[in-house]
């Protein structure tokens, strides 16, 4: 199967700032690719580079080194201009839906916003919006009502039937659960599973939480200092990590029996201070 998506030996530098300052190697050498619907989740901590891969992919990070392929085409160096015909294609869900949603629109004037732009008439567009708020399970009356008057669920919901506005064929999920209470992630994690089932769209889901990445994804890559220290299946790296740093994320996840968390806890402590001392003595 041909890939939807392929980054290959991608860097992302940024210059560096104030007096004698270093440049900032977010991404060095990163390799990863996805199929046409498939979910590869990218996890890793804050500062790792996962979001720095996303941004790369969506145009918005400066690719300083090799490339980003969408469906064969090179996109990692086109202009916001050259981007434009990307628009229905590659598509994007932030972590916070309320500040990305237009807080003076209402939700139908959102979701009709990216229809019309593309030169879709009025009254198809208003069918259209009806039919997104049904397909993420949103009433149609929501339609009438500004994003401040739902839940953090429910306006994420609005953000994913936005992003799905134009059918697109992947869609870069930038942390859209992290903001959101369990019972809520579960719900959103279900829809983004069930869309997925329904359309065919193939999804980038950056998360830190490797608990959220194993419920969705297919195959799981993970991200250390801007580099790629583990990729595979999403069950072997989730229950059966190899790298020191993802037996470390394993271990940051919670569970219900006391003695069993707090020996986790001591069983990260001691992978830290080891992977510290490899560092420090290679160094």
């Amino acid at each position: 199967m041909t890939n939807l998506l392929e980054v290959a030996d991608l860097d992302v530098t940024y210059p560096g700032k104030g007096f004698r300052a270093q440049p900032f190697h977010a991404l060095k050498g990163v390799s990863l690719d996805i199929r046409p619907g498939e979910t590869v989740g990218l996890v890793g901590e804050s500062g790792s580079g996962k979001t720095t891969l996303g941004r790369a992919v969506l145009g918005l990070a400066p690719v300083t080194g090799g490339s980003v392929k969408y469906d064969g085409r090179e996109i990692g160096h086109l202009n916001r201009r050259e981007r434009r015909g990307l628009a229905s294609e590659i598509q994007v869900v932030f972590q916070d839906p309320y500040s990305s949603l237009n807080p003076s629109m209402t939700i139908a004037q959102i979701l009709a916003e990216p229809l019309t732009a593309r030169g879709v008439a009025a009254k198809e567009a208003n069918a259209r919006v009806t039919d997104l708020l049904d397909r993420v399970g949103l009433p149609a009356d929501a339609a009438r009502r500004l994003p401040r008057e739902f839940s953090g669920g429910q306006r994420q919901r609005v953000a994913i039937a936005r992003a799905l506005a134009l059918d697109p064929k992947l869609i870069v999920c930038d942390e859209p659960v992290s903001a959101l209470d369990l019972s809520t992630q579960a719900r959103v994690l279900d829809l983004f599973i069930e869309i997925q089932e329904r359309t065919g769209v193939a999804y980038l889901f950056i998360s830190h939480d490797l608990a959220v990445v194993r419920h969705i994804s297919h195959r799981v890559a993970v991200m250390y200092r801007g580099e790629l220290v583990e990729t595979g299946d999403g069950d072997q790296v989730t229950a059966r990590p190899q790298h020191p740093y993802t037996q470390r994320l394993f271990l940051a996840a919670p569970v219900p029996d006391p003695d069993a968390q707090q020996k986790r806890r001591a069983d990260r402590r001691a992978l830290i201070d080891a992977q510290k001392a490899s560092e420090g003595a290679a160094a």
